[in-house]
């Protein structure tokens, strides 16, 4: 099970965007993992890992993937990977397509949800 969710980098006028923004949409995206999955937002426990590796800069074009990686009672470990399939050439707008995505951040963590709320669904 995975959801992926698309976005344009609209601040930071062509410049780095800092690690948190990879963080926000791994937020939002484990957010919807957690709906389809259990039907309920759960709880992010936190991260076991996070990876760093390429930047993101503004005017890019990523996509964020949540995959369930493994169920538990009440856990759910998740597997985050922030890619970058469209980036800004210059200042003027001009922009590509690239070829390949560049995976730019990767983690995993663990949500939980509560009790009350658990239901088994496929």
């Amino acid at each position: 099970m995975k959801v992926v969710h698309q976005r344009y980098v609209a601040h930071y006028a062509g410049g780095l965007v800092d690690g948190a923004y990879s963080l926000k949409l791994f937020g939002d995206a484990g957010t919807h993992l957690a709906i389809t999955v259990d039907g309920h937002e759960s709880l992010f426990a936190g991260y076991s890992s996070v990876e760093f590796l390429a930047p993101v800069r503004g005017g890019d074009i990523v996509e964020v993937e949540a995959r369930l990686a493994a169920r538990g009672r009440r856990s759910r470990t998740v597997e985050f990977e922030l890619r970058v399939l469209c980036r800004s050439l210059d200042e003027t707008g001009r922009a590509e397509v690239l070829a390949e995505p560049l995976v730019a951040t990767r983690a995993r963590g663990t949500g939980i949800v509560p009790a009350d709320a658990t239901r088994t669904r496929s």
